[in-house]
């Protein structure tokens, strides 16, 4: 039996070293191969969300993902979701979202669960999952959702450094209000990392070592 293969399909090159090196972490030995298209991300920022046309590339790239080989395919981003789900239902492998799995687990941590984001278009998706797999678990969940608006502009013209200030002082009011966070972007998670034992008053749940752990378990 050969090694299994898992193949991603990212809307940003900034997730390929991340995830290669989860794989390395969770998935010793695995195959694996990068599709990339940041003309995704960049459309559904542009257009303010996910339209038909994006959507339906979404699913080409994960058909082209399962004929180069996948036995599995795990795609990263967060605002095309709802694609990422459409295009499970036409392949023939599983194809998962990076955020289900983090969705699931906040759900069974509490009630009370907070969804913050820095791009509007990867919020409201995100606050969508956590909506529906709190319901399939039959648990009755508020979620409050929290923008750090500018934030991921200041990101993207260099200023790392405003970026991550402004999502520390917003997850820190979030913080007060819920019983756990998920960040609804892979690219706030070394923000997360750089709070004190002390200021992390609730669990803080990132989606892509959560998705892997889970792949791992599930399929390899």
């Amino acid at each position: 039996m050969s090694a299994k293969v898992l193949g991603f399909v990212h809307t940003s090159a900034t997730l390929v070293p991340l995830f290669q090196q989860l794989s390395n972490e969770f998935l010793e030995g695995i195959e694996t191969f990068n599709i990339v298209d940041d003309s995704l991300i960049k459309d559904v920022i542009k257009k303010g969300k996910l339209m038909p046309n994006t959507a339906s590339r979404v699913v080409s790239h994960v058909k082209l993902a399962e004929s180069a080989g996948a036995d599995v395919i795990l795609v990263t981003c967060s605002s095309i979701g709802v694609a990422i789900e459409t295009a499970a239902t036409l392949a023939t492998v599983p194809v998962i979202r990076v955020d289900q799995a983090m969705a699931d687990e906040a759900v069974q941590i509490g009630n009370k669960i907070g969804v913050i984001a820095t791009l509007p278009t990867t919020l409201e998706p995100t606050s969508d999952l956590v909506r529906r797999r709190a319901e399939l678990a039959g648990k009755n969940a508020t979620i409050t959702s929290k923008l750090c608006e500018g934030a991921f502009e200041a990101l993207m013209s260099g200023d790392a450094a405003k970026h991550d200030e402004m999502v520390a002082k917003a997850l820190k009011e979030l913080m007060k209000e819920v019983d756990v966070i998920v960040l609804a972007q892979a690219s706030m998670a070394r923000v997360v990392d750089g709070l004190s034992a002390e200021e992390k008053l609730v669990p803080i749940l990132a989606s892509p070592a959560i998705a892997m752990k889970k792949l791992a378990e599930l399929y390899f």
